[in-house]
């Protein structure tokens, strides 16, 4: 059993870790004492003992985090278990649509980006792989959320909905209504409500009437064009979910992602 002290700590150090983001760089000791509201001396121990397990690295005055974390990162399961099977279609989608393709699932109000492709003349968008954004406001956000359970779509909206952009829909009745509106042709889309210039269409990935993870397709707005990207995504939707099926031949309490 972990003693209250133990789980105090671990829950510190998880704090100090989410410090970090991607746009964040190297941050100073005054710096992660702030961002994750532990006192300086407390943050100076933490840190070390986190060097010294190769989850930070130190250079100088700054702290990055360590290789040791993107190791771990690697042999998290869903990646490789839903990534390899996904990366073929997802290479497909590239191919044919030459934008940007997002693989997602959903973990509580929050779409996690599992992988992200693009072409070297990619889109400016706020996504990255192992990232996260708020179901709301991504079109692989609303996929994940089309077949869900009403108490969770309920739980989700009970919650002030966030808003990345002033495009962001922040008015529970007009998202719900949105989603009804999107369920008879399993596509959502995302109108420059992630970003300021970017558009997106998603389905969900689904394995009976499970879903288990969402595809999209990003452009800017001046490319947009959902009624040539969505056959192609759903094709690819269907054909992930199908092989995902035949790869594991696991029940859906099994296949726990």
């Amino acid at each position: 059993m972990v003693r209250k002290d133990e789980r105090s700590m671990l829950c510190k150090a998880s704090r100090i870790l989410s410090s970090f983001t991607a746009m964040s760089g190297g941050l100073n000791l005054s710096t992660i004492a702030e961002r994750s509201g532990l006192a300086i001396s407390t943050t100076h121990r933490l840190v070390g003992e986190l060097c010294d397990l190769g989850w930070l690295t130190r250079s100088g005055k700054t702290y990055s985090l360590g290789l040791a974390l993107f190791e771990f990162g690697e042999l998290v399961p869903i990646k490789h278990r839903l990534r390899t099977v996904a990366l073929p279609f997802m290479q497909d989608l590239l191919a044919v649509t030459n934008e940007t393709i997002h693989l997602g699932i959903r973990d509580g109000s929050d779409v996690v980006y599992i992988e992200k492709l693009h072409r070297h003349n990619v889109l400016g968008l706020p996504s990255r792989t192992g990232g996260r954004a708020p179901l709301t406001c991504t079109a692989v956000g609303k996929a994940l959320l089309l077949y869900e359970a009403p108490e969770v779509l309920e739980e989700i909206l009970s919650e002030p909905l966030p808003a990345l952009t002033a495009n962001s829909i922040t008015d529970p009745v007009v998202f719900r209504s949105k989603l009804d509106a999107a369920r008879p042709s399993f596509l959502t889309t995302d109108l420059r409500e992630a970003s300021g210039d970017g558009c997106c269409v998603g389905t969900p990935v689904m394995i009976g009437d499970r879903t288990v993870a969402a595809l999209s397709v990003s452009s800017p707005a001046s490319r947009f064009n959902p009624q040539r990207f969505g056959p192609a995504l759903r094709t690819a939707s269907l054909g992930l979910a199908r092989r995902l099926g035949m790869r594991y031949r696991l029940s859906l309490e099994e296949f726990d992602i």
